[in-house]
């Protein structure tokens, strides 16, 4: 019979070779980055005006090199906007983009696509007109930075935007973490944070749905995530350098126990969750029955 190739060194190996199987695939829960090749490609389009930029007269040059810049700021300025809007809908408790990078994207756009239509002697309509088609298209494709928080509305505002602070900042761990390993220059190991970090965003959505679980959960989430992002920045240092097998094993032990107390806290907070709700039925059952209306469990069986 034919079996999936796996080994101690690929990224998912198989049981009983020396490594244990990932709990989960580590792209579960996460979604798709969306309009993130359009963003891309926003990159090699004007690239087109290299050329241009060398045959024109110096204002020419000048002009056409500006925006080329310009052009290549709004690209990169729309790609980290639909980062932040990706990250922003992925969340239940989430505060808007402090900056709206994507309208900041289009009408640098405009900007640029103004810039790159002028020519010496030459009015300014057919610019003006190049800019409001960029800036609309530019909208029209990428759409507008979210404009309000989300989750965070209610009379426990001022606790849903604490856990929303929280996990922001968490979030920020979890980027450095995966920025630093990527200096190690090891897809397995890439791939076992990634499982790490999914069972940390489990605990992040658990907090979300209740917010009352910060109190139990900030130790793990501003403490425990701070201790492994410097863990981490230092292990793949070290390992580019040395590639020391036995660092190696140290940084993935640590990674396990991490994951095993961050899985056994989210699900002591389930837990938590399903006692909060058993202790509210009770109560109420208790008030109906002191009122005088019987619940259905409590109602005797008719046919007795």
């Amino acid at each position: 019979m034919a079996q999936r190739y796996g080994g101690k060194y690929s990224p998912d190996p198989r049981p009983g070779d020396g490594s244990a199987p990932p709990p989960r695939h580590p792209f579960q829960g996460q979604r798709a980055a969306r309009s993130r090749g359009r963003a891309n490609l926003m990159f090699v389009v004007p690239l087109a005006l290299v050329p241009r930029a060398f045959l024109s007269d110096p204002t020419g040059m000048a002009l056409t090199l500006i925006a080329l810049g310009v052009l290549l700021l709004a690209a990169w300025l729309t790609r980290e906007g639909l980062k932040a809007e990706d990250a922003w809908a992925a969340r239940k408790v989430a505060r808007r983009p402090a900056i709206p990078r994507k309208m900041f994207g289009s009408a640098l756009t405009g900007a640029g696509l103004f810039l790159a239509g002028m020519a010496p002697g030459a009015g300014f309509l057919a610019p003006a007109i190049f800019a409001v088609l960029g800036i609309v298209l530019h909208s029209a494709a990428f759409g507008v930075d979210p404009m309000r928080d989300k989750g965070i509305e209610g009379a426990d505002s001022l606790q849903r935007e604490r856990v929303a602070r929280v996990i922001d900042e968490a979030e920020k761990h979890l980027r450095t973490m995966s920025e630093a390993i990527l200096r190690a220059g090891d897809r397995r190991l890439e791939a076992r944070l990634e499982r790490f970090q999914a069972t940390v965003r489990e605990m992040f959505r658990s907090v979300e749905e209740d917010p009352r679980d910060l109190t139990s959960a900030r130790r793990y989430l501003v403490v425990y995530l701070l201790g492994a992002r410097d863990a981490t920045v230092k292990f793949a240092e070290l390992y580019a350098r040395t590639r020391d097998a036995g660092v190696r094993a140290d940084y993935e032990a640590l990674l396990n126990d991490l994951e095993e107390n961050f899985a056994a806290r989210t699900r002591a907070l389930l837990l938590d969750d399903r006692a909060d709700l058993d202790v509210e039925i009770e109560v109420l059952r208790d008030r109906l029955q002191r009122e005088g209306v019987r619940t259905a469990s409590a109602m005797p069986n008719s046919g007795e």
